[in-house]
């Protein structure tokens, strides 16, 4: 348990000094200043915005509640944003919470009974909810009640306790990890997929505005090709860059000073930074492009195993640059040609 823990602190801070992860940090504090608040600031996602459009005027014609929502796809895609947009396009308070932090059955109990007609409940990272507090879950998603038994023994009896129609919206980053009976009980599945450069510019433009900043397109368009398809590293990017342009007195940011600031940052045209080139080095020159067992990366990098499966590797395999066998790892041709290596058969 202890163990468990150390490493998960590990992985935290990993995570936390890495300018190209997609997990959330304390440096992504100001974050909900930079979200749109309507369906018409929320940028991309065109087919899901379409259909939810559909369905939130469908609601609101009948006066009912928003069927329940499951949001999924990779980190930084803007899930728990679009939860917000919902709420505000339905004009409904919204309910903030996490798997994590509902422990007891008896917690969501009493968030369930506080929430008033057409109320959305977003349950963020819903995947990691205890088992036994998703029992609670199915009546009041099904059937809107709660269900628990009062007294003990011969004098138990149970007791039906009727809800307000509302919404439940989850989000998470593994929907495989749900449990079926969970998962069967929402009524629209909607996957975020990542972002284009286009839309990106877009959203950054809109960034810098908020941030009190002028930037030039092509400065922007540069930002938006290397964030990885990823609105929170667009974001996170730009404040960065921000510093810069305003450490060299400048009044908005050029390409200049954006190719430079990603330079200082070791964050190159695709998106990689130190770490993804680490650990494609080491599969190249310390064990001859692969196959190399996870642990065994681990250890020839230094990085935490799960900070390599969960942030790392997700991306270098959507690039192409490396595969998983069941022998372990291995780079591919496309990774030797972007570090400049020759790549023999």
């Amino acid at each position: 348990m202890i163990k468990s823990q150390f490493s998960k602190e590990n992985q935290d801070i990993d995570i936390a000094s890495r300018v190209m992860s997609n997990i959330a940090t304390n440096d992504d504090d100001n974050e909900n200043t930079l979200r749109p608040h309507s369906m018409a600031e929320y940028v991309g996602q065109s087919k899901i915005k379409k259909n939810l459009q559909v369905y939130i005027s469908a609601a609101v014609s009948r006066n009912d509640a928003l069927d329940h929502v499951l949001l999924y796809g990779p980190p930084g895609l803007g899930k728990t944003t679009l939860a917000h947009v919902i709420a505000s396009e339905l004009g409904a308070q919204i309910r903030v919470t996490s798997g994590p932090a509902i422990e007891r059955a008896a917690d969501l109990a009493a968030i369930l009974t506080n929430l008033e007609k057409g109320d959305i409940l977003f349950i963020d990272e819903i995947h990691r909810l205890n088992r036994n507090i998703e029992e609670v879950l199915y009546p009041a998603m099904e059937d809107f009640s709660l269900d628990f038994v009062s007294g003990k023994g011969p004098m138990a009896r149970s007791i039906r306790l009727p809800l307000k129609h509302f919404t439940l919206i989850g989000a998470t980053t593994r929907a495989g990890m749900l449990s079926g009976p969970l998962r069967d009980r929402f009524g629209m599945m909607l996957r975020l997929e990542m972002y284009t450069p286009d839309e990106l510019m877009h959203i950054v433009t809109r960034s810098a505005s908020i941030l009190g900043i002028s930037i030039e397109k092509e400065a922007a368009y540069e930002l938006a090709g290397r964030s990885r398809g990823t609105p929170r590293i667009a974001n996170r990017l730009l404040r960065r860059v921000r510093d810069f342009a305003q450490y060299e007195n400048l009044d908005r940011i050029n390409l200049e000073i954006t190719k430079k600031a990603l330079a200082l940052m070791d964050v190159d045209e695709l998106g990689l930074d130190v770490t993804d080139r680490n650990v494609l080095e080491a599969i190249i020159d310390k064990f001859g492009g692969g196959p190399v067992g996870l642990d065994t990366l681990s250890a020839a990098t230094g990085e935490e195993a799960s900070t390599i499966e969960d942030v790392v590797e997700p991306f270098l395999i959507q690039l192409g640059f490396i595969s998983r066998t069941p022998r372990g790892r291995m780079c591919t041709k496309n990774a030797y040609e972007h570090l400049g290596r020759e790549f023999t058969e």
